[in-house]
């Protein structure tokens, strides 16, 4: 696909035309009115390692057609993209419905062969953030997520990807090591229902072993499974058997003995049945245990949830006024099954210095030519109202100025909008072969992520038939579309 037009490029002699693409989604994804844009980490890594080795080179002659000259193969193995400017929204930054993530321009053939690898790169990374962030807006600010879906997860790449996507989306941590090793996510876990029912009695323990006080008192003879992390790290997954007849009392137990010698447990998990009505009724046994023997923190001990748990699960526990403080999500989060793609788009919007056009009847899938400058437009409460494409070679809108715009969809109208404050979305991150901008930490990314989320009203974050968020265009950009569309009747 992208050889083969590679190949036509270079055949008609318009390899090295100075082109422009951008890359987009046409519609909000899971229902929603925005997407975390995500993977440009990634992507300008992806850019400063473009090129075709000698093996690559080899492997191109063998499948495509004899008929393809040898003078193209040697062009490709001299490819780079050092003549490649890439503009950008930040990573983590809210995004729209046709607002582009990313600008590319540079040689046609260059230009048109990086639409595959930016696709894959940003369009997963942005679905999965985007797909945390509705996770973490559903919970609210207090509630601690877990990312536990590598098991799930399509594939070790894939759940590297939705670790760290995750994370940027709001979640606090990763039950993935490697992906804690690599990206610095904290890192954390409890035990399965497997490591319970392989214990059927404290005989089977050995040896048994003396766990020391932390402050006085006498030494207790525990289990050898308290030895390394049960003193410091108990947390008790209560439902593998029955959770009112042994799992909560057990777990009491345990830890009443633990609090003895200075010891605190740091929570409880529940795995099955109705979380959160279960939530309430252990959260009444851990307070009436902590009054009877004068446990104040036993009352405040954390309870965990997992079990595929949903968008619809959190909009329960809400309801229903749970105990829960925190939450795994596995399969819901990482597969994304509401909406498998983000249907993001990579679109040519300028050849040799002159527009492209996409003409189609429906308005909706209608590219918008020419290269631009692309704003956001605060009103005087600090929240974005509207997001306006502006051809490059136009002045600036200032703040406090009246604008005339035409917003998709409505573009036989204009509109007249004065914004308080003007913020130009894109930056240059790529440019001569390297990254141009100091790239974020991933801690940064996530921060700014939340930040851009706060901004946006009520109206425009809901998350279920949120009002549509206006993306407009300049009078100067409608009349050039509207005349490239008359032209190409």
């Amino acid at each position: 696909y992208q050889l083969t037009m590679a190949y036509g490029h270079w055949r008609a002699g318009r390899h090295r035309a100075p082109a422009a693409a951008e890359l987009f989604f046409r519609r909000g994804p899971f229902g929603g009115a925005l997407a975390l844009a995500a993977g440009l980490a990634e992507g300008l890594r992806g850019l400063r390692a473009f090129r075709f080795s000698a093996a690559d080179v080899a492997y191109l002659r063998s499948v495509l057609p004899s008929t393809t000259e040898d003078a193209f193969f040697d062009y490709l193995a001299t490819l780079d993209a050092s003549e490649v400017t890439v503009t950008a929204v930040p990573e983590g930054s809210v995004v729209f419905a046709r607002v582009p993530f990313l600008q590319v321009k540079g040689p046609l053939l260059v230009v048109q062969l990086l639409e595959t690898t930016l696709l894959c790169l940003v369009s997963y990374a942005s679905l999965v953030a985007t797909n945390a962030a509705r996770f973490r807006l559903l919970a609210g600010p207090d509630m601690k997520l877990m990312e536990i879906g590598l098991r799930r997860a399509q594939g070790p790449d894939g759940a590297l990807s939705a670790s760290k996507y995750s994370y940027i989306g709001g979640f606090d941590c990763t039950s993935n090591i490697l992906a804690g090793k690599l990206y610095g996510i904290p890192v954390r876990g409890t035990i399965a229902h497997s490591f319970i029912m392989s214990f059927t009695s404290l005989e089977e323990v050995q040896p048994r072993v003396s766990l020391p006080p932390l402050a006085g008192g006498e030494p207790v003879d525990l289990p050898s499974l308290a030895e390394r992390w049960l003193q410091r790290d108990f947390q008790g997954l209560l439902d593998t058997y029955c959770v009112r007849r042994s799992g909560l009392p057990n777990f009491c137990a345990v830890a009443l003995a633990l609090h003895q010698l200075g010891y605190q447990a740091i929570g409880v998990r529940l795995d099955s049945g109705d979380l959160a009505q279960q939530s309430k009724e252990i959260r009444q046994v851990l307070r009436a245990c902590g009054a009877h023997f004068q446990v104040p923190w036993f009352e405040t001990i954390p309870i965990a949830v997992s079990n595929d748990i949903s968008e619809q699960s959190l909009e329960e526990f809400s309801r229903e006024g749970s105990e829960i403080n925190v939450i795994g999500v596995g399969t819901n989060l990482v597969t994304c099954p509401l909406q498998p793609s983000l249907g993001c788009v990579y679109k040519l919007v300028e050849v040799n210095g002159s527009p492209c056009l996409k003409l189609t009847e429906d308005e909706e899938k209608m590219t918008i030519p020419g290269t631009k400058t692309i704003y956001r437009l605060y009103d005087a409460a600090g929240h974005p109202f509207m997001d306006l494409m502006a051809l490059e070679e136009e002045p600036s809108p200032s703040a406090g100025q009246e604008l005339v715009v035409r917003v998709l969809g409505r573009l036989g109208e204009t509109s007249k909008v004065v914004p308080t404050t003007v913020e130009p979305l894109h930056r240059v991150y790529f440019r001569d072969g390297q990254v141009c901008e100091p790239l974020p930490s991933l801690m940064e990314v996530r921060n700014h992520a939340q930040v851009s989320l706060s901004l946006l009203s009520p109206a425009h974050r809901q998350l279920r038939e949120p009002q549509p968020y206006p993306v407009a265009v300049t009078e100067k950009l409608h009349h050039l579309l509207t005349k490239l569309r008359q032209a190409s009747q």
